[in-house]
């Protein structure tokens, strides 16, 4: 049995590991597929990410972004990221048509029966022979359940933890500051010239 998170290497991965006859289970912390690229329009509660108890938010996107990669490179070799009359018809195409896509692959390739969704692992041990996976569901609360696996594929994204950079005086600076983490959409920041204010965009990734 192999494990492993939710994300665009995680489908890929699940795939192939089915398809080399493995029984694979996918952990998925989030109620969907796609990981970052699924759009959510809340931010953590610390503008900054500086607030260890803060209430966070796992995807980085804002609402206007699009990809720096073109479709073409995006794509699978069995399933390619092919323009559709009903979405966006860039090559660079907006975060809703790559949505669009990593749910398609799922469907095509049963990922989404392969995965146990709203459950996070909290940690992961080698055991003997076998890895041993702790995991908690939102339906549980704290509860922690384990599971013994033959392998262990980690396929977590590294965008949900900002790490700031470190600019000299920055703690004596009022203006505002936020993680770009946590940038949305412009309309906040409109105008903020004009009426003296200016905000402050951190982000190292």
């Amino acid at each position: 049995r192999v494990a492993r998170g939710n994300v665009v290497r995680a489908e890929a991965a699940a795939r192939e590991r089915r398809h080399e006859g493995h029984n694979v289970v996918v952990l998925e912390k989030s109620n969907h597929v796609g990981g970052m690229w699924a759009y959510d329009p809340k931010t953590d509660s610390d503008p900054l990410g500086l607030d260890p108890t803060r209430e966070t938010v796992h995807s980085s996107l804002y609402l206007s972004l699009r990809t720096n990669l073109p479709r073409q490179l995006m794509g699978f070799s069995d399933f390619p990221f092919v323009k559709n009359e009903s979405g966006d018809p860039r090559t660079f195409p907006g975060h809703e048509e790559v949505l669009r896509f990593l749910e398609g692959f799922a469907g095509e390739f049963g990922i989404n029966e392969l995965t146990q969704f709203e459950t996070e692992v909290v940690r992961v041990e080698r055991k003997g022979n076998e890895w041993v996976v702790e995991s908690r569901t939102s339906r549980d609360g704290d509860s922690v359940s384990r599971e013994g696996f033959d392998a262990v594929v980690v396929c977590s994204g590294h965008f949900v933890e900002p790490k700031l950079a470190e600019v000299p005086g920055i703690d004596t600076w009022r203006g505002f500051q936020m993680h770009s983490h946590n940038y949305r959409v412009p309309q906040p920041f409109h105008n903020q010239v004009q009426k003296n204010k200016i905000s402050m965009f951190l982000s190292i990734y």
